[in-house]
């Protein structure tokens, strides 16, 4: 599918162009954010690029900067709300297997408070050092480009 296409099909997009309507709580030129229709707790955020990338591999490595200072701004925006709020998570879903279920990259800002339910639990135990070097290895030999 073309990034036309993808555009026209995709809910984000539609409620960046106003098409849809969403609950906005922060808008600039780059990035809006707005509730969550369905949230895991109150107050459960979205912080969406206006530009459609499907994926962070199809992200601009400058806006989803911005899509995080953002995101790290409005959780300091929930605590001081009078939402319940006693932590916050930032999430990101990439990909199907990671449950990314809209295909336009955006960042989950979720309040937290004591029992709320919501958690990201690992299925398995803790790796000897042995693996976790072969890990880092690989990942290492994968390359990374900071510049």
């Amino acid at each position: 599918m073309g990034i036309e296409a993808a555009e026209d099909s995709c809910v984000f997009c539609a409620i960046v162009a106003g098409r849809s309507e969403a609950s906005l709580v922060h808008e600039d030129e780059d990035v809006i954010a707005f509730m969550d229709v369905r949230p895991v707790t109150t107050g459960h955020l979205l912080v969406v690029p206006r530009r459609h990338a499907e994926s962070l591999g199809t992200l601009d490595e400058d806006l989803g900067a911005r899509l995080f200072r953002v995101a790290h701004r409005l959780a300091g925006t929930l605590r001081r709300s009078g939402l319940p709020c006693g932590g916050v998570n930032i999430f990101v879903a990439d990909g199907t297997v990671a449950g990314q279920e809209v295909f336009h990259v955006h960042l989950h800002v979720v309040p937290r408070t004591v029992g709320d339910g919501f958690a990201v639990r690992a299925r398995r135990g803790t790796p000897g050092r042995a693996e976790l070097d072969e890990a880092a290895r690989q990942i290492r030999a994968a390359g990374i480009s900071l510049v």
